[in-house]
């Protein structure tokens, strides 16, 4: 019987997401492993995780996106929409808040000053990163994706595998910077002294997590199979 990797299991159901977060297990970046490894590899007891995934099934479930039914255009279509769209938005707002911070708590508070350094690092990373998206990889999808069975568009990169690494890459370390970012602010949980910017900062970091481990879940587990088998389906000429 096959066995899941975490990424097709928040695949199957989003609900998931907020258990594997709350156990720190990274689905989007590394969801090609199974629930037993990554518990193993973490020191987490499986039965409490899976307890924890059971009692969803009690629930009854909200209606979701089914990102898996989707064509590849369409998705890419999606995350540029959504996804890219928030980040674009949130970079220069969080920046401000960040920078702010830094400066008037960083003497008593060190770890705004590496907050702020890890976000500027971040944003950079994700703004150069979402331009290879909307300029090289997914123009190429959709292409594939309106190619007729007997054709294909010929990629100026050898296959859409290359692109696709790149990004898996690029996917894992803006996902190491968040999670550093995390530690460095205490999950997110400002201090006793912190002002009303101060709690504003970490509840924008909070969310912003929120929603790339959604977007980058939906581009590792989703999106880049589609592409990858659309490609292997269609004969190029």
């Amino acid at each position: 019987m096959h066995t899941p990797t975490i990424g097709q299991m928040v695949a199957q159901d989003y609900r998931v997401a907020g258990v594997f977060r709350r156990y720190g297990i990274d689905f989007c970046c590394r969801g090609g492993r199974t629930l037993a490894d990554v518990c193993a590899e973490k020191g987490l007891d499986l039965a409490d995780v899976e307890q924890a995934l059971s009692e969803l099934q009690k629930e009854p479930a909200p209606r979701q996106l089914n990102a898996q039914d989707w064509k590849a255009d369409f998705l890419a279509d999606y995350i540029e929409q959504r996804h890219h769209t928030y980040v674009r938005k949130m970079l220069p707002e969080i920046s401000a808040y960040a920078e702010k911070v830094a400066k008037v708590h960083g003497k008593h508070h060190p770890e705004t000053l590496e907050i702020w350094k890890y976000w500027q690092a971040l944003a950079a990373e994700l703004a150069s990163h979402l331009l290879k998206e909307e300029r090289m990889l997914f123009p190429y999808i959709r292409q594939l994706a309106n190619a007729s069975a007997s054709e294909a568009p010929a990629p100026p990169f050898g296959t859409v595998q290359n692109p696709v690494r790149m990004m898996e890459m690029e996917h894992e370390n803006a996902g190491e910077m968040m999670r550093t970012i995390r530690t460095l602010s205490h999950d997110f949980s400002p201090p006793q002294d912190a002002c009303m910017t101060y709690r504003v900062l970490y509840q924008l970091l909070e969310a912003f997590e929120a929603d790339l481990h959604e977007h980058v879940h939906l581009e590792n587990n989703i999106l880049f199979g589609k592409a990858i088998a659309l490609e292997d389906s269609i004969e190029r000429v």
